[in-house]
């Protein structure tokens, strides 16, 4: 719920984050979770196992992104605004599905799912990817 409200939230502001800036923020929130995972070990192993989960799967598609900061480029930038929603949605749900919703733990991944939503609604995506681009002005 709280994803959906800040997405209705921020629609209406203009995209000023590009797609270096992007990845940078892609990558401080891989950071933040597989930090957190360390923080969260001693007090609730499900929230650290979740965290793992959660920033193994941001880091992972971050590094196969094709922008500024991905390793791959396997996936298209523009592709992200879909994967980058359910990345959030996955995030949010995971208090529930590793059974701490009723713990205070929860507040971080529903923070973050929140924080991935502003930054994909923010972000300038283009129509074509990077990879495209550079293939265009080989062809010219």
């Amino acid at each position: 719920m709280f994803n959906r409200v800040a997405k209705i939230a921020v629609k209406a502001m203009p995209d000023v984050v590009t797609p270096r800036g992007h990845a940078v923020i892609d990558y401080m929130i891989a950071g933040a979770f597989l930090a957190t995972a360390g923080l969260f070990w001693r007090r609730n192993k499900r929230a650290a196992v979740a965290s793992l989960l959660c920033g193994g799967a941001q880091l992972g598609v971050s590094m196969l992104t094709d922008y500024p900061g991905g390793v791959l480029g396997a996936i298209r930038f523009p592709t992200r605004r879909k994967l980058d929603l359910g990345l959030a949605a996955m995030t949010a749900a995971m208090p529930e599905c590793f059974n701490f919703e009723d713990e205070p733990l929860r507040k971080f991944f529903t923070t973050q799912g929140v924080l991935m939503t502003v930054a994909n609604e923010l972000t300038r995506f283009p129509e074509t990817s990077a990879s495209e681009l550079r293939g265009r002005r080989r062809v010219a």
